[in-house]
């Protein structure tokens, strides 16, 4: 029987590469704080981090009728074209996803002409924080709906934080809640792994 597929050496020989964004405008805000924590996840379990957050996602509104786009809106497309997978990480306003986050989503149509389009074969660690389980579960669920309609992999574990009952920058290493957020930036690079050993793209 033939090995499975091992894919480029070269391919195989870089690190994985996680582009986690998210946050708020809020500069101690505590999506902020989830994003660097699931962002450690990823990074103690050998992945190459870039981190795009906050105040960095502010985009002009998303407009389908054109092409033109600044410097900052291409430069996180590109870093999502060169992800091998996604930590995503929004307040809960509302009960949903905040409008600075889908906004930075809503520009990976630029990647529909790509070989991979969209979110195609990329793993994305879902994470919510909201004042309440409510806002936090319901803004949950949203990402895991805007992922898939994207084409990629929600992994199986997804974060909801309850923001009115633990103070995320207070917590230690040891805290169920951070070992959770490490959990979702853990599980991105391992699909990662696993679809680099099987000859996917990435």
């Amino acid at each position: 029987m033939a090995d499975a597929p091992t894919g480029d050496s070269k391919t195989s020989a870089r690190p994985v590469r996680i582009l986690a964004l998210g946050g708020s405008t809020r500069t101690e805000s505590s999506g902020g704080e989830a994003l660097r924590i699931a962002a450690e996840g990823a990074q103690v379990a050998g992945a190459q981090v870039e981190i795009l957050r906050g105040r960095s996602l502010i985009f002009p509104l998303y407009d389908a009728e054109t092409a033109e786009r600044d410097d900052a809106v291409r430069a996180m497309v590109e870093a999502v074209r060169r992800a091998d997978g996604l930590i995503v990480v929004s307040p809960g306003y509302h009960g949903g996803i905040s409008g600075l986050v889908k906004n930075a989503l809503d520009y990976i149509e630029d990647l529909r002409g790509d070989s991979r389009p969209y979110l195609e074969g990329r793993a994305v660690g879902c994470v919510a924080v909201a004042h309440g389980w409510q806002a936090a579960i319901t803004t949950l669920q949203q990402i895991r709906q805007v992922v898939h309609a994207l084409r990629g992999w929600p992994t199986p574990f997804g974060a909801a934080i309850n923001g009115s009952v633990v103070r995320l920058s207070d917590l230690t290493a040891d805290d169920p809640i951070t070992q959770q957020l490490h959990l979702v930036g853990q599980q991105v690079v391992e699909f990662a792994r696993m679809r680099r050993a099987h000859g996917g793209a990435s």
